[in-house]
């Protein structure tokens, strides 16, 4: 999958940076913890599904300081009454990626990806790389220019202070 991913950015004559981690730190706050990157540099890779049949995956993109709002706007968009976030089962099976690596570079042309506009306020952002060994540096327009994307504005809410 690296491969395939590599050639997808050089195709998009994308300006990406790839960066080795250790799988252990691949999860978002521990990596930004780690390789001394905000969180608000990083941005998620989350499968979502709405619950009925067929079943109707797409694929978030949101900045790591905020969280996909499912219940609103990801339900209305999928035209389900029910929608969730994917298992780690669900996330393998469609996406061919582990949670940790998952990356919108790759994916099938059939499944959308839906980039919260917050990510393009960045000029750059911190993606997997399509495994937990390495992550993707990347402006945000590579993200757009994928056959299946689509910004989509407040598909995050800002995440509660803890």
């Amino acid at each position: 999958m690296t491969d395939q991913v590599i050639q997808i950015l050089d195709h998009l004559t994308s300006d990406y940076q790839i960066i080795e981690c250790d799988p252990q730190l691949a999860d978002t706050a521990q990596f930004c913890e780690r390789y001394g990157y905000e969180l608000d540099e990083s941005a998620n890779a989350i499968l979502v599904v709405g619950k009925g049949e067929p079943r109707r995956y797409a694929l978030c993109v949101v900045l790591a300081t905020t969280q996909v709002d499912v219940n609103k706007v990801v339900r209305k968009k999928l035209g389900v009454k029910k929608a969730s976030f994917a298992t780690p089962e669900e996330t393998e099976t469609i996406t061919g990626m582990v949670l940790g690596g998952v990356t919108p570079f790759g994916l099938p042309e059939t499944l959308s990806i839906w980039i919260d506009g917050r990510v393009l306020q960045r000029s750059k952002v911190i993606v997997g790389g399509g495994s937990r060994d390495r992550k993707i540096y990347v402006t945000p327009q590579a993200l757009t220019a994928l056959p299946s994307s689509e910004v989509i504005d407040d598909l995050a809410k800002e995440r509660p202070p803890t």
